[in-house]
């Protein structure tokens, strides 16, 4: 299974954001694949390929994790593009975290899949929201100001979600998305 964990946004969030995002879609350009309201999540950690046997062991140590963080306020908020707005290859909402919870659990959810011997993408941590996949490198100046002006309501983030990735099975052979597991957060 292709694995990463996420705090995914309430349903409110989400259908304000796409209020929002919805006029810029309808922006031809076939440059722009925007990504669909219910992929909307902030990944945590990226796990890649786990194997089955790993999963149980997995899940485990997720769960406990999970019981051990409070719950947080989180806000979408600002924008910007990987690598760079010169040269963007990804749009993003930005999130606002004043607690820096994100980042100490994005941490404790690394060390949970390393210890149930799950290798964890090294990426550096930076929380945010993908709007966008670009199909080549362009100057995203533009939309970071459009998307920048974004402000989302303030919601209180109580779970996280181990999803499952299946390349090519969504719509327009994007990744299709299914929840394996959630665990409220409870400290």
């Amino acid at each position: 299974m292709r694995l990463f964990v996420a705090v995914v946004p309430p349903s409110e969030v989400v259908e304000d954001l796409s209020e929002f995002v919805e006029p810029r879609r309808d922006h031809p350009d076939d440059d722009i694949r925007w990504a669909s309201d219910q992929h909307w999540h902030i990944t945590l950690a990226f796990l890649g390929e786990v194997a089955d046997w790993k999963s149980e062991e997995l899940e485990e140590r997720l769960e406990a994790a999970a019981k051990r963080q409070k719950p947080f306020e989180l806000q979408l908020a600002g924008a910007g593009a990987f690598p760079g707005v010169p040269d963007a290859r990804v749009l993003y909402a930005g999130v606002r975290d004043e607690t820096e919870s994100l980042k100490h659990l994005s941490m404790t959810t690394r060390s949970a899949a390393s210890k149930a011997g799950v290798q964890v993408e090294a990426r550096k941590f930076a929380p945010h929201v993908t709007l966008a996949r670009l199909r080549r490198p362009i100057d995203a100046t533009r939309w970071v100001r459009i998307f920048d002006t974004y402000r989302s309501p303030a919601w209180t983030a109580g779970s996280l979600q181990l999803i499952e990735s299946r390349l090519g099975e969504g719509p327009g052979h994007s990744a299709a998305y299914t929840t394996v597991g959630e665990w409220d957060f409870l400290g």
